[in-house]
């Protein structure tokens, strides 16, 4: 009897460890709980459960990878801090003009050009708030952007050799049993024209990716500022403005006004209202 209680599946480690990734895919598809929580609990039940030790559970923390992807987020955050994310999401939408297809067609090729010889995480960690910014400046849904992008770091992996790290354990593993190695470029054919199969089929499924009620775009602008304004904290410092038909304000640029030099304003952001509203700061001088 014993022997058939220490044989059975419920106490044996794979059983557990099953029952654990089952349980924390079905909280990341219901999305109540925060998937950085999800983690941890998981890490938490394979301690206490005896699968894992301490060391065992934290040694991934100090893999390279993932540090380089915690840092490239932090440089993701950097870009918008800095305004280089609006500058380089006005830079897209200058050469693409209104066209949301050749957005997302200049968005794939940049996405897939970088990946090619950085880390693909990392440059999609790049480009999320460059997404953001196009996003809201076409007044769109991220959705129809952010897949995407993800389809394009996917797909850079297939590039070139050093694209993703299993191109370079297929071609370690060649070289020791055939002493031949692959080339540089040997995936770039291949890549290429799944990069143009990925661009069209996103062309087509980017219409079921859509949310673009006017409701839900006027929440989503005005969170977005309000959130802009709690995250800096810049409650107390901000005013909104209504720019009238008849101000000397209309038809010029915001370079054209001098803004900063003249009334000490920083521009924040322009809607609602028909676009006429503006959010701006007040800059301390001393």
């Amino acid at each position: 009897m014993n022997t058939i209680f220490e044989h059975a599946l419920w106490v044996s480690p794979l059983f557990w460890t099953l029952i654990l990734l089952g349980a924390a895919i079905i909280l990341f598809v219901h999305n109540k709980i925060r998937m950085d929580v999800v983690a941890l609990l998981v890490m938490l039940s394979f301690y206490l459960s005896g699968i894992l030790s301490i060391q065992e559970i934290l040694v991934g923390f100090s893999d390279p990878n993932i540090i380089l992807i915690a840092l490239l987020f932090i440089v993701g955050e950097s870009l918008v801090r800095t305004g280089i994310a609006y500058r380089v999401s006005d830079g897209i939408l200058k050469i693409a003009g209104n066209s949301e297809a050749k957005v997302l067609i200049l968005l794939m090729l940049s996405v897939a050009g970088l990946g090619a010889f950085m880390s693909s995480t990392g440059v999609v960690a790049v480009f999320i708030p460059v997404v953001i910014m196009i996003c809201r400046q076409m007044n769109i849904s991220s959705k129809r952007l952010m897949m995407p992008l993800s389809v394009a770091g996917l797909i850079s992996g297939m590039m070139t050799l050093i694209a993703t790290a299993p191109n370079l354990v297929v071609n370690a593993e060649l070289v020791k049993d055939t002493n031949l190695r692959l080339e540089f470029f040997d995936f770039t054919p291949i890549g290429l024209l799944i990069l143009v199969l990925g661009m069209g089929y996103m062309l087509i499924a980017r219409r079921w990716l859509s949310d673009n009620s006017d409701e839900s775009n006027q929440d989503t602008a005005q969170s977005s500022m309000n959130e802009l304004i709690n995250e800096y904290g810049l409650k107390d410092r901000t005013k909104r403005l209504v720019v009238k038909s008849t101000s000397p304000f209309v038809g010029k640029t915001l370079d054209q006004l001098h803004l900063r030099s003249s009334y000490q304003l920083n521009v924040l952001a322009i809607g609602d209202l028909f676009k006429r509203c503006v959010i701006v700061e007040k800059i301390s001088l001393y």
